[in-house]
This record gives structure tokens, sequence and C-alpha cells, in this order.
């Protein structure tokens, strides 16, 4: 039976996605193989991501959404005629990026940073494990969604064996939209190669435009892929995988997998979702996003070359 036949249109920054079996696809759910290392290792291998359903308590992850809730409340996104924990937001809320509602949140820290997410990428890793001490906190309005990236053009300078771990705050159905990853694509060196080792934070001292830039905390390459989800898809020859995920659910990838996330075309709701870090505490770590308050992308976070 096909598989494409039981989802509904899907959108990705706008674009509608082709919804052939050998265009869409869903995610592999890696949950049957958790506690067998070699196992995930060989699915990594093959798949760039390890899709974990379940893997996290359902009730830690709820009580870091109301955390989370709470605080967008505070900073005035959220339609207050509805409870808090539904992440109804006000008309015109589009795209909330909040990495403060992590910092001294302990329902956050234990969830991303203690516990079953810490002791998974322990045993995978077969070492201690450190992670980055900056989390993405992104809370997406109706609209368009995430255009296909690689994460490694935003932090590599460190070890670039380090994997990015992607948590739902919550249920997200297929309007609301979630992650999703191409097919694949960890394996196109012949596709990815003259964009993925580019840093975003790196200048030329040579030309003053480009000097310019960094002294005002801005990029002179986006880091982004591709504006278009379908027109990459086309180019790499693979699917766009995807789910419905619940909470409690992660899925973790590396730093040479193309991924994006789907639109959210709900009439109201936040998608709130966060990515953490973690990498083997052995290895060089990226400077950008270690600390009390990591420089990140700001003008201290840059980094000038002769070109």
């Amino acid at each position: 039976m096909s598989i494409t036949t039981s989802l509904p249109q899907l959108y990705s920054f706008g674009h509608e996605l082709e919804m052939d079996d050998d265009k869409v696809g869903l995610l592999r759910n890696s949950a049957d193989a958790k506690e067998d290392i070699e196992e995930l290792h060989r699915r990594f291998d093959e798949d760039g991501y390890l899709y974990i359903k379940g893997g996290l308590d359902k009730d830690e992850v709820m009580a870091a959404r109301a955390s989370l809730t709470d605080g967008l409340a505070a900073a005035g996104v959220l339609d207050e005629n509805f409870p808090r924990i539904d992440g109804v937001c006000k008309p015109g809320s589009g795209y909330v990026f909040k990495p403060e509602l992590t910092n001294n949140n302990p329902a956050i820290q234990k969830l991303l940073y203690s516990g079953n997410l810490h002791e998974f990428y322990r045993k995978y890793y077969g070492e201690e494990v450190r992670h980055y001490d900056f989390t993405w906190l992104r809370a997406i309005g109706p609209g368009k969604g995430t255009n296909p990236h690689c994460d490694l053009p935003y932090m590599g300078r460190g070890t670039h064996k380090h994997m990015t771990c992607w948590v739902p705050y919550g249920d997200i159905s297929f309007t609301l939209g979630g992650l999703m990853v191409l097919e694949g694509s960890h394996k196109r060196m012949d596709l990815l190669e003259n964009y993925v080792y580019r840093d975003v934070d790196a200048f030329c001292e040579n030309k003053p435009k480009e000097v310019e830039a960094a002294k005002t905390g801005k990029w002179t390459f986006s880091g982004t892929l591709s504006h278009n989800p379908p027109a990459i898809r086309n180019k790499f020859g693979k699917r766009w995988l995807t789910t419905e995920f619940e909470a409690g659910d992660f899925i973790t990838f590396g730093m040479f997998l193309v991924h994006a996330s789907l639109d959210n075309r709900s009439e109201n709701r936040l998608r709130i979702s966060s990515d953490c870090r973690y990498q083997r505490a052995s290895e060089p770590i990226d400077e950008r996003w270690v600390g009390i308050n990591p420089p990140g992308h700001t003008t201290a976070g840059k980094q000038g070359r002769i070109c």
C-alpha cells in the first residue's frame, strides 16, 4: 500500500511537496534499537539520523512545555483567552526565537541535559559526553517553516562529529508541521562539499564590505542551502522524510544531514521545539556555544581570514 495515500498534502517554506512515494516518506522509528548501540550506529551511518519515539519521559516534556508557555505568555506572545499550555498565539506572532527561556530553567535543563537524554548520548558515544551551553528554543507561529540547510556551517569550529537533538514540546501534527530530513543527503558530499564547510561567521579581512558586515554582527553567508524544498529534493534524488511527532519523541542527526521543517498551517497555534547539541567530551568544541553567556553569532563570534 502506498504510504503517501494516507498523508495530507504537505508544505514546506511555502511550497507544496511532491507527494509521490519516491519523493516523500515517513521517518524510521529506532525506538526498538534504543539499547542496541551497535544497531544504532549502523542505522545512523545508513540513515544519517535516529528517530526515537517515546524516548523521553512525557511528563517531563510537558512540565518543560509549561515552563516555556509561561515564559512566552510573559513575553506577550500568547493569546491569554486560551490556556497557556495550549500555545495559542496572538495574530502575527510569526517566528519567535527565545533561547533565553531555557536559561536557569530547571525543567528544560533536567530534560535536555541530564537523565534519559544525557545517558542516551553517553552510551551512543561510548564515553563521557558534553553539550553546548546554548539551547536553541523556537516557537513558530502559522506561516513558513525552516528552509533546507545543514548544521555544520553554524557550529563547525570544533569536532564535526557532534549531533543535533530536536525535541518537540507537545504533539506536532502534519498541520502544525514538524522536522523533516532529506533521505541519504549526508552521503552526498559531491553536492555538499562546497557548501557545508563554510562558516556563517567567517569573513574576508581584505574585503571592506565583509569587514563592515562583521562589525555589525551580520553574515555574508546565511547558511541556507535552498529556499525551495521540492527543487533541492529533485537535485539529491531521494525523499523528504517526516512524521507526526508526539510529546516524548526526539530525533538526533549529524552535521551533514540536510533538514528543514514543514510549514505551520494551523490557525493560531505555536510549534514549540528546541535544538541542543551533544558531543564526545574528549573532542574540541566550538567556542561560540559554550560558557555562561556564549557569544554565538554576535560580533564576538566572527572570525576573519584572508580570502
